[in-house]
């Protein structure tokens, strides 16, 4: 039996390891937030909305996943998915990127690449590996008409058909130089028609009600001109 004083002999002996331990986790926290926000800006500098658009999804999904009562542990992986989602654009040539015009069926094939072009680049980072599955599925559609995989319903990680949701209503809602954005009934009309097909009809009212609440507010960060009709 190890008596009282050898116990705390081990106790004192293991205390610098557990700090160091500790330090170390909070090294690597603190490095994997300064990746993120660093793609973030790579986003940015690819094109300034992108990234814009990325921080408004984050705290949505954030929302979302909070009012589906999703585990703690899993919101940050939602948030991170929100931000990063388009990360794979980086690999996309500008002149899809930023064509006017409907893409030719090359063009668009290319596009589609983005989903696992940010896949290949998140999952190298520990911590990221769930994220960076929800970014290779956050086109995929419910019905399993959609994106790298086919996937449908419950095969679609939560956190995909979450960034999926929003994803859709900010591009709907949101003006671009080439064309004004949906008023917000209309948007939410879409998703809600796409509801059981391309959506997550549970996400979709989750987020229909939460955008409603805050229909002001998201209409001021989408920058849309568009009148809302109540």
């Amino acid at each position: 039996m190890m008596t009282a004083e050898l116990a705390d002999g081990v106790g004192v002996a293991w205390a610098p390891v557990a700090l160091r331990v500790k330090e170390l986790e909070e090294q690597l926290s603190s490095m994997r937030d300064s990746l993120i926000c660093a793609f973030n800006q790579l986003l940015d500098l690819k094109d300034l909305n992108t990234g814009y658009h990325s921080t408004r999804l984050a705290e949505w999904a954030v929302r979302v996943a909070q009012e589906l009562g999703m585990e703690e542990s899993v919101l940050k992986d939602v948030e991170v998915a929100a931000l990063l989602h388009d990360i794979g654009k980086i690999g996309v040539p500008d002149a899809i990127l930023r064509k006017p015009s409907r893409l030719t069926v090359e063009e668009y094939a290319l596009m589609k690449k983005h989903p696992e072009y940010g896949w290949a680049v998140a999952r190298l980072f520990p911590g990221l590996e769930r994220t960076s599955f929800y970014i290779l599925h956050h086109h995929e559609g419910y019905d399993g008409s959609g994106y790298p995989g086919g996937l449908q319903r419950d095969e679609i990680p939560i956190g995909a058909r979450i960034v999926s949701v929003i994803d859709a209503f900010d591009a709907m809602v949101s003006s671009r130089p080439y064309r004004q954005g949906l008023p917000f009934e209309e948007a939410m009309r879409r998703l809600v028609e796409a509801s059981d097909t391309q959506f997550d009809p549970v996400v979709v009212q989750c987020f229909v009600c939460i955008a409603q609440t805050e229909m002001p507010a998201v209409f001021e960060a989408t920058g849309t001109s568009t009148t809302v009709v109540l």
